[in-house]
């Protein structure tokens, strides 16, 4: 589909990070766009900034997880725009969980679920349905990641199975919305190639009392910055892709109409190879060997 001025964008996750940027690159193409965020000072420092440049921007404090906010997201946006055009379902968290996966506090499992793939539902179940029925051109795009949408990484194991779950959730999508003969596209996001600076590393700021982990953890969260200098420290190569470059891929896999919103990587590529090959040989993951000799 083409992205034209006057279009409606609804961007979730989008106070800050990757859906910011890619509110930010919508509204830059002229479409109105309905920020949503758990963040409520963070969403509308958001907001102020697109107005400021000009957007017809619209906030609502959102937590994904809970399915009547976004059902209210989406009843307050058709009676604000009267359509949607570009659904993305961005928000994420990381579970923060420690240490082997029989050790995992119950808890990182159900509020990593909650927002990762049940926030993600919630929106294509609350959306979906009029945006066909509007019978405009429209897109759908859910935030995956290549730990666990490509292959896990077995210490960050929680996020990965539910990132696994966006994968698999979308392409169920894109098969329905065809069967439907819809003019609505699916494509599922996975950012980089390279480490990102996202609020996603310090997720538990917006942990809900109701996700609340049941023990405390034995060491303390690190920043962006702690993981960076840890692995320079290891004398890992440490490199970031500018959000921007994310949203970018978005708005051209929109107009392209593109399932797979993946950056050129070898290091991806060999991921996807050797984990095609590994099913295709009956074989033990082998590219996972380098984890589990830590």
């Amino acid at each position: 589909m083409e992205l034209t001025p006057g279009q409606v964008a609804v961007v979730t996750g989008a106070a800050s990070g990757i859906g910011l940027a890619m509110a930010r690159r919508f509204a830059a193409d002229g479409l109105k766009v309905v920020l949503a965020d758990i963040e409520e000072g963070a969403l509308e420092d958001a907001a102020s900034g697109l107005r400021k440049d000009g957007a017809d921007v619209h906030a609502c404090v959102v937590d994904v997880a809970d399915r009547t906010q976004v059902e209210a997201l989406a009843t307050e946006t058709y009676e604000r725009y009267g359509a949607v055009h570009v659904l993305c379902n961005n928000a994420g968290v990381g579970s923060g969980a420690e240490g082997r996966m029989w050790e995992h506090d119950p808890n990182d499992w159900k509020w990593a679920f909650a927002v990762n793939v049940w926030g993600v539902f919630h929106g294509v179940q609350a959306f979906v349905p009029r945006m066909i029925a509007g019978g405009e051109p429209g897109h759908v795009v859910n935030t995956s990641s290549g730990d666990g949408g490509i292959a896990p990484l077995p210490t960050a194991s929680v996020y990965a199975v539910t990132k696994a779950a966006v994968v698999t959730m979308t392409e169920s999508l894109y098969a329905h919305l065809k069967a439907e003969h819809a003019r609505v596209g699916a494509s599922v996001l996975f950012p980089g190639p390279h480490m990102l600076r996202t609020g996603l590393w310090e997720s538990h700021r917006n942990r809900p009392a109701r996700y609340a982990k049941q023990k405390p953890r034995k060491t303390p969260y690190r920043s962006l910055g702690q993981w960076e200098a840890a692995m320079k420290e290891a004398g890992h190569e440490v490199r970031f892709t500018p959000v921007e470059d994310v949203a970018d891929l978005v708005a051209e896999g929109i107009r392209a109409g593109r399932f797979w919103l993946l950056p050129e990587s070898e290091h991806s590529d060999r991921q996807i190879s050797a984990r095609s090959q590994s099913m295709l040989d009956r074989a033990d993951p082998s590219y996972l060997e380098h984890f589990i000799l830590d």
